[in-house]
């Protein structure tokens, strides 16, 4: 008996992960899972514990701030995008309207906004972070945020990836720190 799976032969990325999550999502196995699911670049299933109350009060703030201070744009909280490492779920996005018109599908964008936003939790890892962090500048974006557990906010511009920058240039009125 052999112990190795057939992992699937990926001649696009994208357009496997878009057919992979549309396949988890209209299977009602998945419907009423606590928690935050994510896919490797073989369509497996990567599962998060729900996040804590902080997390989502973060998440919050971060909207309202982004609506406050950010352009004309869509926002989206859990947000599936395809990158080259499957589909991965940012806490929080903003795309401007002509960047969402060419990006949006039915159940995962097919490339990343212009900005992504990760709400930090006690179980995140650096090395999880920094990948995300590259991933979602390759899948297209401008900007990385991330948020910390204390509040501040750490701006990443896609011209300097790996340094922090001392604010966001598409959004330059954002505080580096919200309330919680």
């Amino acid at each position: 008996m052999n112990a190795l799976h057939d992992l699937p032969i990926i001649k696009n990325q994208t357009a496997f992960n878009l057919a992979r999550w549309a396949e988890l999502c209209a299977d009602p196995l998945w419907t009423d899972i606590e928690g935050k699911i994510e896919t490797d670049r073989y369509g497996q299933i990567i599962m998060n514990p729900p996040a804590d109350p902080a997390h989502g009060g973060q998440q919050a703030d971060l909207t309202l701030l982004l609506s406050k201070f950010a352009p004309i744009g869509k926002i989206i909280v859990e947000c599936p995008i395809s990158t080259s490492e499957g589909v991965k779920v940012p806490d929080l996005v903003w795309a401007s309207k002509k960047r969402f018109a060419g990006i949006g599908g039915k159940a995962a964008l097919t490339a990343a906004p212009e900005i992504c936003i990760e709400v930090l939790s006690p179980s995140n890892t650096r090395n999880e972070i920094e990948a995300k962090r590259r991933l979602y500048f390759a899948a297209g974006a401008s900007e990385v945020w991330l948020c910390e557990r204390d509040g501040h906010v750490r701006f990443f511009l896609k011209t300097s990836p790996s340094r922090a920058a001392r604010k966001s240039l598409l959004c330059p009125e954002m505080p580096g720190k919200i309330l919680g």
